[in-house]
């Protein structure tokens, strides 16, 4: 298999370009490697020890990797700080993860500086070269690094990631494992067996396209064992279906992480924009994060060929893998388990359900451990026995093959029924004229809840009662009258976490004022 570990393939190959700024800065291995190296020695003069955290409010780029490289030679605990929340949001994280350090990039000073309260001045950073020391109460991050060795720090120990979960209901959690102990370049070894599932090779020439913001937990962990097969990351800064396509024809892209969102626009693309563009480097482009709609994922396939790859996963562990093949024969499918995961699939009391039936998705992942930060109730909650669930309702075939239905919490419940609103968005989002849609429960005296959609339109398609007409009327045939929304409504531009995950709560909340439901 070779070297593996970003550690050791910079050692033996410093000229190699490990990462792709989004404005074309190139970076060595090398000089990522000094770089994280004389952090590890100045952060540790602050008097950070294994199992202190980190956090870090930078965008797509070397300034946030060298953070992550950092901290997971030296035993610490990197959070990557979702630059879209607000200053009392990030405060929250940062106290909450016990951060001894805050790294802000200076184009989220403002929001960062909001923040900077939860931490002591001495211990906050701002990213980027030649940033002013005592800027809005930052100390320069150069302060910290500069005179420092690029020699490997001793006591080297493997950290780890520890993300927030996006906190659909009350605030955000830590996902925190325990530290392993191990030496950072064998950890690095074994944390690329994820990519190996997808078969995955490692070595040069390969390039990793991160089109989504490394915050999420996804984006870190596939660009990061990426880099530590020895990969190229190539950072896009703000996602662009053209762009996506340039920076693979010129980087030669190998693999990538995307959403189903991301497809919906890149076919969406005139036919000759689709077909300027030299991709045949393309060999394992996966998505997650959402189900995808059969015929997106089929237009897909037709496009790129076999190189599709679809999992489901949490950032608190465990998972699926369809491969193209598995995909075809099990069209809609998210896969089977992981070789290292469980599937359990269970009815309201916790008992197992028969085969085809949906229920809660319970997982596991062998020897992976976790608990919610600071919230051992929540911990417990999510639990049944070793497995967890993350809230979502599927089902398995007889083949094992897991189905997606949609998350509990959307569940619409209408004269007693229930319905998946997800099914609904798929039939909903093959049509031309929806750019994106979102289905929900809305209150209705009679029954419950009744179905609403909410569409942004393609561009250039006029919303009102026409359009709406249109739409309920293409779904005659494909799904039952019971599931057919009562209304659609119309929006401008959909609100969507950069990483394709849909805010439903936000346009949910509305409808629901003055209502007991729990939004």
């Amino acid at each position: 298999m070779g070297t593996l570990g970003f550690w050791r393939l910079a050692q033996a190959d410093p000229e190699w370009i490990a990462a792709v700024d989004p404005d074309g800065a190139q970076h060595r291995a090398g000089d990522l490697l000094a770089r994280s190296n004389r952090l590890v020695h100045g952060l540790r003069e602050l008097g950070l020890r294994p199992g202190d955290g980190v956090c870090g409010l930078a965008p797509n780029g070397a300034d946030g990797l060298v953070l992550y490289l950092a901290a997971l030679q030296a035993g610490w605990y990197y959070t990557p700080i979702n630059w879209h929340l607000t200053g009392p949001e990030i405060a929250y994280i940062v106290s909450d993860s016990e951060a001894k350090a805050f790294f802000v990039h200076p184009r989220f000073l403002r929001e960062g500086t909001r923040a900077a309260e939860a931490i002591a001045p001495e211990r906050r950073f701002l990213l980027g070269e030649g940033a002013p020391g005592g800027a809005e109460g930052f100390r320069a991050a150069g302060e910290l690094t500069d005179g420092q060795p690029d020699t490997a720090p001793p006591d080297r120990t493997a950290g780890a990631t520890m993300h927030y979960t996006s906190g659909t209901t009350g605030k955000p959690k830590g996902v925190r494992r325990p530290l392993s102990g191990l030496d950072p370049d064998d950890s690095a070894e074994l944390m690329t067996f994820l990519l190996t599932l997808f078969g995955i090779t490692p070595g040069r020439p390969n390039a990793h396209l991160v089109t989504s913001p490394s915050y999420h937990t996804a984006v870190t962990q596939f660009g990061g064992t990426a880099l530590h097969m020895g990969h190229t990351l190539v950072y896009m800064d703000k996602w662009d279906a053209e762009e996506m396509l340039a920076l693979c024809e010129r980087h030669r892209v190998t693999n990538s992480h995307m959403v189903p969102t991301h497809f919906k626009r890149l076919l969406a693309l005139p036919e000759q924009t689709r077909k300027k563009y030299d991709l045949s480097s393309l060999r394992w482009m996966i998505h997650a994060a959402a189900p995808c709609p059969v015929p997106v994922k089929w237009a897909m396939l037709d496009w790129w060929g076999d190189c599709v790859y679809e999992y489901y996963a949490a950032t608190e562990g465990g998972g699926t893998l369809a491969t193209p093949e598995d995909w075809k024969a099990h069209p809609g499918t998210v896969g089977k388990a992981w070789p290292i995961s469980e599937l359990l699939i269970t009815d309201e009391q916790g008992e197992p359900v028969p085969t085809g039936t949906p229920g809660t998705i319970y997982m596991k992942m062998m020897g992976v451990q976790f608990e919610y930060k600071g919230d051992p109730a929540k911990t417990a909650a999510n639990r049944l026995k070793d497995h967890f669930t993350v809230g979502d309702i599927g089902y398995l075939d007889e083949d094992g093959f897991l189905y997606l239905c949609d998350r509990k919490a959307d569940m619409i419940i209408s004269g007693g029924t229930n319905i998946y609103p997800a099914e609904i968005e798929n039939e909903l989002m093959v049509h031309p004229k929806v750019a994106d849609v979102a289905v929900f429960g809305i209150p209705d005296e009679e029954w419950g809840e009744q179905i609403k959609a909410v569409v942004e339109p393609a561009p250039g398609v006029t919303p009102g009662p026409e359009l709406a007409g249109e739409l309920l009327a293409s779904l005659e045939g494909r799904l039952a009258r019971m599931k057919w929304p009562k209304s659609i409504d119309f929006i401008a531009e959909m609100p969507r976490e950069p990483n394709g995950k849909l805010l439903k709560r936000k346009l949910r909340a509305p409808y629901w004022e003055g209502h007991d439901r729990a939004i």
